[in-house]
């Protein structure tokens, strides 16, 4: 009978499997399960690297887009204050121009005196240096007078104070002066007021032409033909 020492199991002998010198088989099957655990993982990581990339593409055009509203946005903002400053000049000059047209026809009446004192000899010593002073200001800030005898009617700038008919005029004409009238700029402040004369009625117009015509034939002529 055979005696077995307690406490010691036998294994049993496994052949081993044909491998590198010195390598357990255990070592074989890590080296095994590392290898196919690393193969999946090159694709995932290709797969992350696309994905990353289409991100930042798309996140790109957003911000371009972005860019070019802010663009818009900017220029429509420059043309709007562009325009404001240009109507905030023209409202500007409006008003002065308001202003002044306020102000110098208030002192229409004080240049009328002026005008009678000199047509009638009366602007003389310091009333004259005061006036011709004033008339210079005024000029300066753009008061132009307007109105003299002989020339055409025009309603848009005259008012008939006076009317009668004359032989010596083909068209209704200013033959008198009653009060000038004054303008600044384009913008008249005061129209002329004025006598007219139209030409007489039933008159052949163009027959004092047709004489003067005549009798400057004649002249060249030697004189009328004597029968």
């Amino acid at each position: 009978m055979t005696e077995e020492t307690p406490g010691f199991e036998q294994e049993p002998d496994v052949p081993a499997e044909p491998g590198k010198p010195g390598e357990q088989p255990g070592d074989a099957a890590q080296a095994s399960g590392a290898a196919e655990e690393a193969a999946p993982e090159a694709a995932p990581g290709a797969s992350g690297d696309a994905e990353r990339v289409a991100a930042l593409t798309a996140q790109l055009d957003q911000t371009r887009t972005a860019l070019n509203e802010r663009t818009q946005d900017l220029q429509r903002l420059q043309a709007e204050f562009s325009n404001y400053r240009r109507r905030v000049e023209r409202d500007r000059v409006a008003v002065k121009e308001v202003a002044i047209a306020n102000v110098l026809t208030e002192l229409l009446p004080v240049l009328d005196d002026i005008g009678r004192a000199r047509d009638h000899g009366e602007l003389v010593g310091g009333f004259k240096s005061v006036a011709e002073s004033l008339e210079t200001v005024v000029a300066k800030m753009g008061l132009q007078q307007f109105g003299k005898e002989g020339e055409a009617f025009d309603p848009t700038v005259h008012e008939a104070l006076m009317h009668s008919y004359s032989p010596d005029v083909t068209e209704t004409t200013c033959v008198q002066i009653l009060q000038p009238g004054y303008r600044i700029g384009e913008r008249t402040i005061r129209p002329a007021r004025v006598g007219v004369a139209e030409p007489q009625p039933g008159a052949q117009p163009g027959k004092g032409e047709d004489q003067q015509a005549e009798t400057a034939a004649d002249e060249e002529s030697g004189g009328p033909e004597q029968g």
